[in-house]
């Protein structure tokens, strides 16, 4: 059963109190004026005998009994038509006032709900931001006097705040270390590759060398995928007119090989979108290395399509590949995990490929879907808003 929202709860508590209200003056106002009309109603029983012991004279016994009762009948039935439309009219003027209160009070407690609907309208912009901690910066800044209410706005501008800082931090973080990284990485790429290139270096130094150099070239790989990451992370500075469809030839042809790998399939409609080149060749390349490295050894295939489907610019990757659980689909969009909550090894990737791709479609206002096919592989689908 669906409750009742907090302002229809406090307008019936309004209107049920204002109406327990009136009945108990309604029925203190019934008890006092039976009370007073307790006596012969509208002439007094002493202003009637006078004229009935004037009478009497004149009348017989029987007749002037009957003359009494004959006025205090028209009393008693004055006096509760008095009463009954006491009650009636009372009755109807209460539930027409008790109307116009409930009305009332639905105004009034909206009124007093205002403040909380904004800090809810805020939190909900703050949770639906494209990218998590993207729209911290938003303050509620309730102005007013110092009640329940505005402790609680002031509460919660005091958390946004400390999380906008935590992120800022974390981000500025991840960057800084990753350009720091950057430099000594360099320098040791260009001291193995001063001693393997050296006359009368060994075979040995040289087979060292070439393993140094892979070694090296895959830290310089996992600081590229950190510093995207991070970039994907903030605002975007550079907007530009993007078709999905000439990203995603480009990127197959410098990516696949023709005949060395799985065969590629290739729906390419045009798919304007709005955002930055650089980014969203790092997402499609990300995805369609992910398709290559996860496919099987013989005989696998790639499908790319692009297209345009409800004002929504559409990139989907399809690949063969091993069976993929549907719960666990999610794992491999989290940084440096995959599969089964494994964590990264040492000979497929870093982990990050997939958690680059959402983070670039969340700063585009985009999302990612991914869907495990019957066979194995996976359908990961990216959709952007069309320019």
């Amino acid at each position: 059963m669906k409750r009742l929202s907090l302002r229809a709860r406090l307008t019936l508590i309004y209107g049920g109190l204002f109406l327990v209200a009136g009945l108990v003056l309604l029925a203190v106002t019934y008890v006092l004026v039976e009370q007073r009309t307790a006596q012969p109603f509208g002439v007094a029983l002493r202003d009637v005998k006078p004229v009935v012991q004037a009478t009497e004279t004149k009348l017989n016994g029987v007749q002037a009994e009957q003359l009494r009762l004959l006025v205090n009948k028209a009393q008693d039935d004055a006096r509760d038509q008095t009463l009954y439309s006491l009650l009636t009219q009372g009755g109807i003027a209460l539930v027409l006032v008790s109307v116009v209160a409930i009305a009332f009070g639905w105004l009034v407690a909206g009124r007093a709900l205002q403040p909380l609907h904004q800090i809810t309208g805020t939190a909900r912009r703050i949770a639906g931001a494209d990218v998590a901690g993207r729209g911290l910066h938003e303050r509620l800044s309730l102005s007013g006097p110092r009640d329940e209410v505005r402790e609680l706005a002031d509460t919660f501008d005091e958390m946004v705040e400390r999380l906008d800082r935590s992120f800022d931090g974390q981000r500025r973080f991840v960057a800084n270390a990753s350009h720091e990284l950057r430099t000594p990485l360099a320098l040791n790429r260009s001291l193995i590759e001063l001693a393997v290139t050296r006359p009368g270096a060994s075979e040995d130094v040289r087979r060292l060398g070439e393993s140094l150099l892979a070694v090296n070239e895959r830290h310089e790989r996992l600081i590229d995928g950190l510093l995207t990451l991070a970039d994907s992370e903030n605002e975007l500075t550079a907007r530009s007119r993007v078709d999905l469809a000439d990203v995603v030839d480009h990127v197959v042809d410098l990516t696949v090989k023709e005949g060395d790998g799985p065969a590629v399939a290739r729906e390419l409609a045009p798919a304007p979108v709005v955002g930055d080149p650089v980014l969203l060749e790092r997402l499609t390349t990300n995805l369609v290395e992910n398709a290559v490295r996860h496919n099987v050894p013989a005989g696998g295939w790639i499908g790319v399509s692009t297209g345009v489907r409800d004002g929504r610019a559409t990139l989907t990757v399809s690949n063969t590949g091993p069976l993929v659980p549907g719960y666990d689909v999610e794992t491999i969009f989290e940084p440096f995990r995959r599969l089964s909550g494994e964590r990264v090894g040492s000979g497929r990737g870093f982990g990050l490929g997939l958690s680059i791709v959402r983070a670039v479609a969340r700063a585009h206002g985009g999302t990612v879907t991914a869907r495990p096919r019957d066979g194995g592989g996976l359908d990961v689908t990216v959709e952007l808003p069309a320019a």
